[in-house]
């Protein structure tokens, strides 16, 4: 699976590919659009990332695994089982 993550603010791109591919847990901002807590989004979210909110609900929606996000439940079992990387092997 390909995933494009250009579309998401620079500065974000590495914690986005990491949580995705390998399952490593990002930073405050991240867990909170992964877990679909807006209000928590928007308030953790520096200038960029709150410019950024339509990018990163298209690129959850459109290109990352819809077992990776949309719940708190859903992203501790995507860290549990090591992301992408053993979603593959298994």
């Amino acid at each position: 699976m390909n995933i494009n993550y250009d579309n998401l603010p620079c500065h974000m791109q590495d914690a986005a590919r990491l949580y995705v591919e390998h399952g490593i847990q990002p930073g405050s901002f991240l867990t909170a659009v992964i877990c679909n807590d807006l209000a928590g989004a928007i308030g953790r979210a520096d200038d960029m990332n709150r410019a950024a909110m339509q990018d990163w609900v298209n690129f959850f929606y459109n290109d990352a695994p819809s077992i990776c996000w949309g719940s708190p439940a859903k992203f501790n079992a995507w860290i549990a089982q090591g992301g992408m990387k053993q979603e593959q092997v298994a």
